[in-house]
């Protein structure tokens, strides 16, 4: 009587969670918006049309089968000593033979497309002016470098991937601990992050939008927040984002984010998040220079909301129960000003 209630619950956020990608298209493979996810998509209704005429043929055959006509006992104890005649035995090893060849031609089809998709969807980008984005994943959330070869336009960044529109986007991923599985179901399929090995895939986004993903691999107890949007935008800006958060975080306007800022540098804040043009220089959590800017804390568990940031800093393991980020006693007149610091960090 107890698991109704829990049962109840799932049901309704599994449904909820359906409805959303359904309405807005914001995570479905389905809804390709890039070269990637256009191939998978037109694989996967090849799959779903040819598949579905099968199932339907199957299913008319066994409704034939069942209104047959019911013999009474001395037809059926009859039928049992006739043996059957050479051209009904022939009859009936051309169709088992042909369905048989029928079906292994069919797989053998199935199995060359997927893999011809697969190919065409990790070939190497040869475009001059493509972009190498770097996804670490941790227990649970994701950490973004935007890889270059001058070290003054290295980006750092968690949780969310800005990229511009036509532009081939490669993912360098790699783990932290366990393996996770980076999946943006608009762009491409899954790729595998896994400890001390790195993985890549490609990404290009055809039009401006936000894509979610997720993490697609059981990582852990909260697994299921583990949350990234991939946002697209035109070539300009793209570049206009990707110069502000090159830059320091910017200086407290006001005395209460002034104030905010050194109860940020006294707490023990300090020892796993970065700010940088602070001394500020943690690596153990997400890069809080541009937090303001970012659409989600706790990887999208929450939207960047003043009340969402106050209870996440007072209590963590309430709003995702097992997170990494430790509990520190915040006092009440600290508080405030410290969530109107972080949130002036854009």
């Amino acid at each position: 009587m107890k698991r109704a209630p829990t049962v109840t619950r799932f049901l309704a956020a599994a449904a909820q969670l359906v409805l959303t990608g359904c309405i807005y298209n914001k995570q479905s493979a389905v809804n390709p918006a890039g070269p990637q996810a256009g191939r998978i998509d037109t694989l996967w209704w090849s799959f779903f049309w040819l598949l579905g005429v099968i199932f339907i043929i199957v299913m008319i055959l066994t409704l034939l089968t069942l209104r047959r006509p019911r013999r009474d006992f001395d037809q059926q104890r009859i039928e049992t000593t006739h043996k059957a005649s050479e051209e009904t035995d022939s009859r009936l090893r051309r169709i088992i033979t042909g369905a048989t060849i029928l079906t292994i031609v069919i797989l053998f089809v199935l199995i060359v497309a997927s893999s011809v998709v697969g190919k065409q969807n990790s070939e190497f980008s040869t475009a001059p002016n493509q972009l190498t984005v770097q996804v670490t994943g941790n227990q649970w959330w994701w950490q973004i470098e935007y890889l270059n070869s001058d070290p003054s336009q290295v980006l750092v960044t968690a949780n969310e991937i800005h990229v511009p529109v036509g532009r081939p986007v490669q993912i360098r991923g790699l783990s932290n601990d366990v393996i996770h599985s980076f999946w943006v179901p608009n762009l491409n399929g899954k790729r595998d992050l896994i400890p001390s090995r790195v993985t890549t895939q490609w990404i290009q986004a055809d039009h401006a939008g936000e894509f979610r993903g997720q993490c697609a691999e059981f990582c852990g107890l909260q697994h299921a927040h583990m949350a990234v949007w991939v946002i697209a935008e035109p070539e300009d800006k793209f570049l206009a984002w990707y110069k502000a958060q090159l830059q320091p975080a910017a200086k407290p306007s006001t005395p209460e984010q002034q104030r905010g800022q050194q109860v940020f540098l006294n707490y023990e804040c300090v020892y796993c998040h970065a700010i940088q043009g602070t001394p500020a220089s943690g690596q153990n959590g997400p890069d809080l220079t541009h937090f303001g800017s970012r659409r989600g804390i706790a990887a999208n568990t929450l939207p960047n909301t003043t009340g969402n940031l106050a209870g996440w800093i007072l209590d963590p393991q309430s709003v995702k129960p097992g997170n990494h980020m430790a509990t520190v006693p915040v006092s009440s007149t600290d508080l405030h000003p410290l969530v109107e610091y972080l949130e002036s960090l854009k």
